[in-house]
C-alpha cells in the first residue's frame, strides 16, 4: 500500500471495531508514515449518550483528539432527516446513513486522503462494495489486513481498560443509534423493552410516513403491528479473542 498521501482520516463511529482500526492506524503512522492524521466522528443525536464517554476514553487511548462532524441541516438527528425527506429506509438504503454519515464524509474528505474504516475480517465483502461504489476512495482496512474479527476488537478494547459502550453491555451487537432502522423484528422487540420511547417514536413516524419498517412472517408490517414475541435477538454479545489480537496488541504497544 502506498502511504504517500496528504492526510490519513480515521472514521471513528464509537464502535469497538472502528476504535481498534483507528488505534492501529495511529500507531503505524507514528512509527512509519508520519503524515497528518485526523480522527473524525460523524455525530448522530440518537446515539446512546454513553458514546460521548467512550469517545473521550478512546481519544486518551489514541493520544489524538476526536473531531466531531455534524450535518447542521438536520442537526445531526435521524428523525429530522426522516421527516424532512419523507423517507426512512428502502431499496435506496437508509436516509439517515446517507444524510448523517455519507454526505458528512464526502464534504470532509479530500481526494488525496487515505481513509481508515473499521471493517472486520468478516466484512471483507463490505469493504470491496465500498470501493466498487466509490472508486476514488483510497481505503485502508487494518482489521482485515490483520484478520481481526468484531469479537476480537471488543476484547481488545476491554483489555485496554476501556469500558465498552453501554449498548454492547445491554446485549446489542452494534453501537448504532437507539432504534436503528436497519434492525429486524427481534432487534425492534428488544428496543421496545429497553427503550420504549424510541420504539414508540419510530412506530408513530412509520405510520405517519406509511413505512412498514420490519418483516414478520414474510411480510412487511408497521412497528406497532409487530407481535412482542416476534424475532430473536441474543441477550449478550459473544466476546472472544484469537491469536491475531495478541499479535496486534504487541505491535501497537511496542
Amino acid at each position: 500500500m502506498n502511504y504517500d498521501r496528504a492526510r490519513i482520516v480515521c472514521w471513528f463511529s464509537c464502535g469497538a471495531a472502528s476504535a481498534v482500526a483507528t488505534k492501529i492506524a495511529i500507531e503505524e503512522n507514528r512509527r512509519t508514515h508520519k503524515v497528518p492524521i485526523v480522527v473524525a466522528r460523524c455525530y448522530v443525536e440518537e446515539e446512546h449518550p454513553d458514546n460521548n464517554r467512550f469517545a473521550d476514553d478512546c481519544a486518551a487511548w489514541f493520544g489524538e483528539p476526536v473531531l466531531v462532524l455534524k450535518n447542521e441541516k438536520f442537526e445531526g438527528s435521524i428523525y429530522k432527516v426522516f421527516e424532512k425527506e419523507r423517507y426512512i429506509a428502502g431499496i435506496n438504503g437508509a436516509a439517515c446513513t446517507r444524510a448523517l454519515k455519507k454526505r458528512v464524509r464526502e464534504d470532509f474528505e479530500n481526494r488525496e486522503d487515505l481513509q481508515v474504516f473499521g471493517y472486520t475480517a468478516e466484512e471483507d465483502g463490505r469493504a470491496d462494495a465500498l470501493i466498487d461504489a466509490n472508486a476514488t476512495i483510497r481505503l485502508w482496512t487494518p482489521l482485515i489486513e490483520r484478520g481481526l474479527s468484531h469479537a476480537d476488537c471488543m476484547a481488545m478494547i476491554q483489555r485496554a481498560g476501556i469500558a465498552l459502550p453501554v449498548m454492547y453491555s445491554m446485549g446489542y451487537h452494534h453501537n448504532n443509534c437507539i432504534g436503528c432502522v436497519k434492525g429486524g423484528a427481534g432487534y425492534w422487540n428488544k428496543i421496545r423493552v429497553d427503550f420504549p420511547e424510541a420504539f414508540n417514536r419510530q412506530a408513530s413516524l412509520g405510520r405517519k410516513l406509511g413505512v412498514r419498517l420490519v418483516k414478520h412472517n414474510g411480510a412487511r408490517v408497521f412497528l406497532d403491528e409487530l407481535p412482542a414475541s416476534a424475532g430473536y435477538y441474543p441477550s449478550e454479545p459473544e466476546i472472544q479473542c484469537g491469536i491475531f489480537c495478541e499479535m496486534t496488541e504487541k505491535e501497537y504497544s511496542a
